[in-house]
């Protein structure tokens, strides 16, 4: 660790690179509502909180204390900021989890009634579910890092030096996104298509279906977290 007479300043300006590092390698795996600049001032936090509470007796190099300490920062900010509200991430996971033992029991893609059926609701439950499923995405914060230590991302690694945005950019996983969607039932497919490629709101794409506005963003909800079932069991197939 750098010597106690150095500066915070100092401090500040030889590790601002590590903070800008790990701050760039977390944002691959976070939606473009999330704001770097937000996570490297959180950084600066545990930083500042690392060069506090280093003690050189304990074992650690400074600089892993403080990759741990700015990380953690990093994501409590996170946390605090709760871009996707706890009620949208719990109905997507029950969705998800419906929909894929549905599809490793059916072997095809389950419709809006057996999926109800399976989450033991009525039909018309289960659409407020997709209502409350409002702006579910294809990864979540959580997905950093799975309950018992599994990483969505991960999952779709065939090379351990892979990053996470070479994984995400990746010719494998790309080709494993595009077969998912063209596994979707055919209006969600639809969907996506307008909404993704042709960049139209979920107005106009309801004008185009015949449905409302509310009904688009029911299966836009139900087009993600069936993507997010498909993905699950991709284990990253060589390029």
């Amino acid at each position: 660790m750098p010597s106690s007479a150095e500066s915070t300043e100092g401090l500040v300006r030889e590790y601002l690179p590590l903070v800008k590092r790990i701050a760039y390698h977390l944002m691959t795996r976070l939606p473009a509502s999330v704001e770097v600049d937000d996570l490297i001032q959180a950084g600066l936090i545990g930083l500042l909180d690392a060069v506090e509470r280093y003690d050189d007796s304990q074992g650690a190099n400074f600089e892993t204390y403080a990759t741990q300490r700015i990380r953690g920062a990093m994501l409590d900010e996170l946390r605090e900021a709760d871009w996707a509200s706890r009620n949208v991430r719990k109905a997507a996971r029950q969705i998800e989890n419906a929909i894929h033992t549905l599809e490793q029991r059916l072997k095809r893609p389950p419709t809006e009634q057996e999926i109800a059926d399976e989450l033991k609701l009525d039909i018309h439950a289960y659409f407020s579910l997709l209502n409350d499923a409002r702006g579910a995405q294809l990864l979540y914060y959580e997905d950093l890092h799975e309950e018992g230590g599994d990483d969505f991302l991960e999952r779709f690694a065939d090379d351990i030096s892979l990053g996470p945005f070479d994984i995400i950019t990746s010719r494998a996983f790309k080709r494993a996104l595009a077969q998912a969607v063209a596994q979707l039932p055919d209006r969600e497919k639809q969907l996506m298509g307008m909404y993704y490629e042709q960049e139209m709101n979920f107005k106009e794409i309801g004008a185009v279906l015949g449905v409302s506005e509310s009904r688009v963003c029911q299966l836009h909800s139900q087009a993600i977290t069936r993507l997010r079932s498909r993905l699950r069991d991709w284990g990253g197939e060589d390029d």
